[in-house]
């Protein structure tokens, strides 16, 4: 190879793709890999991957438990602003790879290696994502990023590699996989070959997060979710742990068959994908922190916050996590939040969310001013002169048009 690398530290699943990846770094550039797996609530069983990489040679392996990080210092923060991307999508691939790609090159730096590694392919935006956040936190690390690199473009010629260099081979891996996986405690994306075409509905088997909205409890369940400071405390009464109370809403939302998404989404190096996802407790988590919103916001600051959403998820879902101006909007979001507390009650049932009562000591709802019946603390004559002097612009316009036609250049 044109550069010299001594120790790269890779981000290993485990799975038959970064084996295959671990063995090529060994081979191609004959450096030592130290292998980093994070269990961020995927639901899989990491032992396998520790001892697949102790068979392929591997003397530093890092096998990490990140759930509590993960959501405390990357989903709470996210859900603060209410972030979807394109109207729907709430981001559940792209807020882990800032905390994965953090502990990379915290590694890399414990250890001594002078590179890092991923497993993201060339079509993606997981490549980006990666590769921005080891750049913004080490700026002369070196990045190597096999699917750019080698010529194992075909699942034939990724068997024959493993074959000929004694990785064991799973019998469901040996053909095409229906379609690719990728999940975390905040959701799971689907995505590929048999999912391609957008015009075919994903058949049930996709589904592995949430039962079926349609076969859900014909009953409703409510439940309260409390919240200090715009993030979530307690569910009914029970104060949970970021991580325990994701969980709890999760296996609420799957009950009731909610946070299922079908999206077609524009990738940011250019071309459209189809993705579908399923997040059961982040959308009871949207719907629960909008209604604590509602009632603890001011308007001008709700409204300043929807404005600047987009741009912040957009940003994340390009991968500047690390970028300066993120951490300028979630100051502004987080400055929001000081009295986003209190309790929110919502109804599940049959794959909908809805809120159905709020409440909070810092509440802005006042009963005496918006009651239809008498009161002693608005005075409607006063709205006259606001209508007036709101309408004034409009009005003087209007004249001006009344009176003469635009002007010429000509």
């Amino acid at each position: 190879m044109s550069e010299q690398i001594k120790k790269v530290v890779l981000a290993y699943s485990g799975g038959l793709d970064t084996s295959i990846i671990l063995k090529w770094l060994q081979v191609t550039y004959g450096c030592e890999v130290v292998t980093f797996t994070a269990d961020l609530g995927q639901g899989e069983e990491l032992e396998p991957a520790r001892r697949k990489a102790e068979m392929l040679g591997i003397k530093d392996i890092f096998i990490e438990d990140l759930r509590e990080e993960f959501v405390r210092d990357y989903v709470f923060p996210m859900f603060r602003a209410n972030t979807v991307y394109e109207g729907q999508y709430l981001l559940g691939t792209s807020i882990a790879r800032p905390l994965i790609s953090k502990r990379q090159i915290e590694i890399a730096k414990e250890v001594g290696a002078d590179a890092v590694c991923h497993g993201a392919t060339g079509k993606g935006n997981d490549q980006v994502r990666f590769e921005l956040g080891y750049y913004a936190l080490n700026p002369n690390i070196k990045v190597i990023a096999p699917w750019r690199e080698w010529e194992l473009n075909s699942r034939t010629a990724l068997i024959d590699f493993a074959e000929k260099h004694q990785i064991p081979v799973p019998k469901d891996k040996r053909g095409e996989s229906p379609f690719s996986v990728d999940a975390n405690l905040l959701h799971t994306s689907s995505e590929g070959k048999a999912l391609e075409d957008p015009w075919t509905a994903a058949e049930e088997y996709v589904y592995a997060r949430t039962d079926n909205p349609v076969t859900a409890p014909d009953e409703p369940e409510y439940i309260e979710v409390e919240f200090e400071k715009g993030d979530p405390v307690a569910i009914n009464g029970v104060a949970l742990s970021p991580a325990e109370l994701l969980t709890k809403l999760n296996e609420l939302g799957k009950k009731h068959g909610i946070g299922r998404l079908d999206l077609l989404e524009n990738r940011f190096v250019g071309m459209k994908s189809r993705g579908i996802y399923e997040t059961p407790g982040g959308t009871i988590l949207l719907a629960a922190h909008r209604g604590i919103e509602q009632i603890t916001l001011d308007s001008g600051a709700m409204h300043l916050k929807d404005e600047i959403m987009p741009k912040y998820a957009k940003l994340l879902y390009n991968g500047f996590w690390f970028s300066p101006e993120r951490e300028m909007m979630q100051a502004l979001i987080d400055k929001s939040q000081e009295f986003v507390a209190g309790t929110v009650r919502l109804m599940l049932f049959k794959g909908g969310v809805h809120v159905v009562g709020r409440k909070s000591p810092y509440s802005l709802y006042s009963m005496e001013h918006v009651t239809f019946e008498e009161d002693s603390v608005y005075d409607q004559r006063d709205a006259e002169g606001f209508i007036k002097l709101n309408a004034l612009r409009l009005q003087l316009l209007k004249q001006r048009g009344n009176i003469q036609e635009p002007p010429s250049y000509d």
